[in-house]
């Protein structure tokens, strides 16, 4: 039983580091600040329940597991909120979204 948990442990702690390493490319590559607020918002909310997850089945005393089950739910509901916030006060600062055809707008008399 413990090496089966120790594969989906493990599993699910490298996929969650891919995870976060396919983020910090999409915060690289993308093009404005809204793009680059999903790339790091989605992908972070999904990348810690994978690496937390995969700590609660190593840990050892229920101690740990409660206080990674704490950091858990409240990641949860603070990251979302957060990049929420970060988007709304761009849009209240008139933060405007990349668009392609801005180049064609600026080239043309």
């Amino acid at each position: 039983m413990s090496l089966v948990l120790d594969l989906i442990s493990g599993l699910m702690l490298v996929s969650g580091a891919i995870l976060v390493v396919i983020s910090g490319v999409g915060l690289l590559r993308f093009p404005d600040f809204y793009s680059r607020i999903q790339a790091a918002g989605m992908t972070d909310t999904l990348c810690m329940i994978l690496i937390l997850g995969g700590l609660i089945l190593q840990a050892d005393s229920l101690g740990v597991v409660a206080k990674l089950m704490f950091t858990l739910v409240f990641l949860f509901f603070t990251a979302p909120a957060a990049s929420h916030a970060l988007t709304k006060t761009a849009r209240q600062c008139k933060l405007s979204p990349w668009r392609s055809d801005k180049e064609d707008d600026a080239s043309q008399p």
